[in-house]
């Protein structure tokens, strides 16, 4: 079969013949239809994410680990968790039958292959516990994800967005998505904590990080109260790490100013997430929720797995 294989860490994936999956008992094989390529799957290709010895750990392999594909009676599933080095940017998968799952009516599946980015997005429901009329923060808006937390946030019914990112037209953009305020992390420090300052009005009662690193430094300096006065709660929800790994966190920032750090995964189990699902695929099947899209063939999967111009479209790669 023909597969995007990787031969080092930090490689490129190329387009090239790999070994047909066997499946194993309790597997059937899946023949890929579409897979989403996202930030995760690039940290572990470079081995720069903590799930990567995983992935790793026998070379050459395929990259990513979910997608949307056809069982050999016709039916389309959306499948995950395989077995390294097999991954899903190929034509063949062996999966275990147990986590295929019938793809709802109605949907493309190129659009279901990149629904995670958006059932991400839901954890400002889900560990935020964001209220309507509250107001929104999202750090790093100008991506797939930050843009669908926008949209998520404004149908969930925050009464304030703000958005971050670092491009002024892609932060316009924003704004025609439903962001009230816009702020641009390309400044200098001082800069920077003002305008988070500025946007604070009534406070942010929830955060969602996707950048962490100095912005995320900065918003905590920025969070420090001025006076002994008890804080209102804000809820930063810690999802990715785009502009740095680590934070300072100042003890002032914590003490009395409400503020709460929870991970992405926080208040999510197995009935939270069925309930996710079920919510973001109702507002994509009433054209509530559109998810931006960038189809390329697998063959091309070396030059568009380069790529920097997507400008919050979610790569899908369809063999």
């Amino acid at each position: 079969m023909k597969a995007a294989v990787v031969h080092e860490v930090g490689g490129v994936p190329r387009y090239e013949d790999f070994p047909d999956p066997v499946p194993r008992e309790g597997e059937v094989v899946v023949r890929v239809r579409a897979v989403a390529v996202e930030n995760v799957d690039r940290a572990i290709v470079a081995g720069q994410h903590y799930a990567a010895a995983r992935y790793l750990t026998e070379l050459p392999m395929i990259p990513t680990f979910d997608g949307v594909g056809e069982l050999a009676d016709g039916t389309l599933v959306t499948f995950g968790d395989l077995r390294p080095p097999y991954g899903a940017l190929a034509e063949l998968c062996a999966v275990d039958a147990r986590l295929t799952r019938p793809i709802p009516a109605g949907i493309d599946p190129a659009v279901l292959s990149a629904l995670s980015s958006a059932v991400t997005a839901m954890s400002i429901r889900t560990a935020g516990e964001l209220d309507r009329g509250q107001t929104v923060l999202v750090q790093g808006g100008t991506g797939v994800a930050g843009r669908l937390s926008i949209k998520i946030a404004r149908l969930l019914g925050a009464g304030r967005i703000v958005a971050t990112g670092r491009d002024d037209d892609q932060l316009r953009e924003l704004r025609e998505l439903g962001a009230d305020t816009v702020i641009n992390t390309a400044v200098p420090d001082d800069d920077l904590l003002r305008a988070y300052r500025g946007a604070l009005g009534d406070g942010y009662h929830v955060i969602a990080d996707y950048l962490w690193g100095r912005p995320t430094g900065l918003l905590l300096r920025a969070l420090i109260p001025e006076t002994f006065a008890l804080g209102q709660r804000t809820r930063l929800i810690q999802i990715g790490e785009l502009a740095g790994a680590e934070v300072a966190l100042p003890a002032a920032s914590l003490r009395t100013s409400g503020l709460q750090i929870v991970g992405a995964a926080t208040g999510f189990d197995a009935d939270t997430f069925a309930a996710v699902y079920e919510q973001v695929l109702s507002w994509i099947r009433a054209g509530e929720l559109t998810i931006e899209l960038e189809t390329v063939p697998l063959r091309d999967i070396e030059a568009a797995w380069c790529r920097t111009d997507l400008r919050g479209r979610r790569l899908v790669v369809t063999p």
